[in-house]
């Protein structure tokens, strides 16, 4: 069993903080589960293009505001707390944050916890090795 707090991973190699957007993660490939589990939130006034060409990716938003974009069919979605996406296409979007946009995400297969967004917005396919 695993337990551990938001509060023990601030601050932490496990604490991914970019331009647009910091990610706390929570579950990482090394603990062999088969995803990985984010605390993620995007800023106020930003927005974030991302494409998970390698990874499936669930969102589910606890607070604040904003806007999804469909780069793959143009669609907007509006973002607030109690709603949830699911990159299961490995849809281009862009996420762009009226206010700050807190998520829970969850990646398959998982994320090793050094990934950030190359040029293109995609994570890297890291995977973990070793026990």
């Amino acid at each position: 069993m695993i337990v551990r707090s938001l509060n023990d991973i601030i601050g932490t190699e496990r604490d991914v903080q970019a331009p647009t957007w910091s990610s706390r993660r929570l579950v990482l490939a090394k603990e062999r589960v088969g995803f990985s589990l984010h605390d993620t939130v995007l800023y106020a006034g930003t927005e974030t293009e991302m494409w998970y060409a390698n990874h499936i990716e669930a969102v589910y938003c606890i607070a604040g505001t904003g806007e999804l974009v469909n780069h793959e069919t143009g669609e907007t979605h509006q973002i607030a707390p109690g709603t949830m996406y699911l990159l299961d296409g490995h849809e281009r979007h862009t996420l762009r944050a009226h206010t700050d946009v807190r998520t829970v995400c969850v990646f398959n297969p998982p994320c090793t916890g050094r990934e950030v967004h190359d040029e293109n917005g995609v994570y890297p396919l890291i995977i973990e090795t070793g026990s």
